[in-house]
């Protein structure tokens, strides 16, 4: 079958992860291929996907071959697939906007972003650049808080008639504005807010979703979470946040049946600890009642490397959409989005969304 032609805004470590993995996974066999959710998706399979243009703004990265810039600082998460070839893709220098913290700059260069002094990409070059490119679908893989940065890429997606999978808490895919704007063009979009392959989130609510079912009632819970990459970095600027902790709230606050007054739930990051790297620790607290009005609580630590924890569900995701693409399908992807994303316009418990993707993908439902 012919690749699925993707392009990417932000070359961090989940682009790395993802890029790695696509890959990884030609020299396995669907009996041995650990880590995916779907060997096959309309015939696709993990590597029939193919980066034809890439954005960043780091230095380190524009004018890079996409296989030697996903190694570049700051990126730090594992390497599982050293000897990647060539792409012949090079890295764009993309548009800043609000996507680099002003709080950065007191940190090592290791660790934060150097802006490239190359002139900044404006509406019309990257749009060209996704329309040359035979890109098919952009991913927005930029960092927590880049809301203007976010909407420009948006709308460059609009504009060169691609695909758009938004994979970070900024919200387009459950805005309605910015929802008919796809929908009108008959473009397909997937979002918002990729949802982890076993992270903090997806556990968080299948434990609410076990209270809920049980008759156990929930009446107070905690997610700290702390790491080393770029983004826990990024999140210490706590303006950026509002959305990064909406999402993350919200997801599971839809699963818990009765909802939680808000000084009874906390689900965020909690600190930056650098040597941790791309490792994500999750602190987890959950108090409720049983039976009689008996207390209970549960305790749990969940330590995952965070970036190829969400590259198995964007590869699924990708396939999702490519198959909207090949159906005739414009605007949102209710059902992958539902089970793919933290904040989708709208929510259903993981049993139902996954019942509903596994259904789109044998065609007997459309979104």
């Amino acid at each position: 079958m012919d690749k699925i032609k993707i392009a990417i805004a932000g070359i961090g470590n989940c682009a790395s992860s993802l890029i790695q993995g696509i890959e990884y996974y030609k020299n396995k066999e669907e009996n041995n291929a650990i880590g995916l959710m779907h060997w096959e998706i309309g015939g696709y399979r993990p590597f029939d996907i193919e980066v034809v243009a890439a954005f960043d703004i780091d230095e380190r990265k524009v004018g890079k071959d996409v296989a030697e810039a996903i190694f570049a600082l700051p990126n730090c998460t594992a390497v599982f697939c050293p000897e990647l070839p060539k792409t012949d893709v090079i890295v764009q220098m993309g548009r800043i906007l609000d996507g680099v913290s002003e709080h950065m700059v007191n940190y090592s260069d290791n660790r934060r972003f150097i802006p490239s002094t190359e002139k900044e990409a404006d509406k019309e070059s990257v749009v060209q650049q996704l329309k040359d490119s035979g890109a098919e679908i952009l991913l927005n893989y930029l960092p927590v808080g880049s809301e203007e940065a976010t909407k420009f890429y948006a709308e460059c997606a609009l504009e060169a008639g691609v695909a758009y999978i938004n994979n970070m808490p900024v919200f387009i895919v459950s805005n309605p504005e910015w929802a008919a704007k796809f929908e009108e063009k008959g473009i397909p979009i997937i979002g918002d807010d990729i949802k982890a392959q076993l992270g903090a989130t997806i556990t968080h609510r299948t434990l609410a979703d076990l209270f809920h079912k049980r008759g156990v009632k929930l009446e107070r819970t905690y997610q700290l979470n702390t790491g080393g990459n770029t983004d826990f970095l990024n999140m210490l600027n706590r303006s950026r946040l509002a959305s990064k902790k909406e999402s993350k709230t919200e997801a599971v606050q839809s699963v818990v049946g009765q909802r939680i007054d808000d000084d009874n739930i906390h689900v965020g990051p909690s600190d930056y600890v650098p040597w941790q790297n791309d490792n994500k620790v999750c602190f987890l607290r959950m108090e409720g009642k049983l039976f009689g009005d008996v207390p209970m609580n549960i305790e749990l630590r969940l330590s995952v490397e965070d970036s190829p924890n969400s590259a198995g569900v964007v590869i699924d995701a990708i396939r999702c959409c490519k198959l909207a693409l090949d159906r005739g399908i414009g605007g949102i992807l209710y059902s992958p989005s539902s089970y793919f994303m933290k904040h989708p316009p709208k929510q259903f418990t993981d049993d139902e969304a996954h019942v509903m993707t596994s259904d789109f993908i044998k065609g007997t439902r459309d979104n």
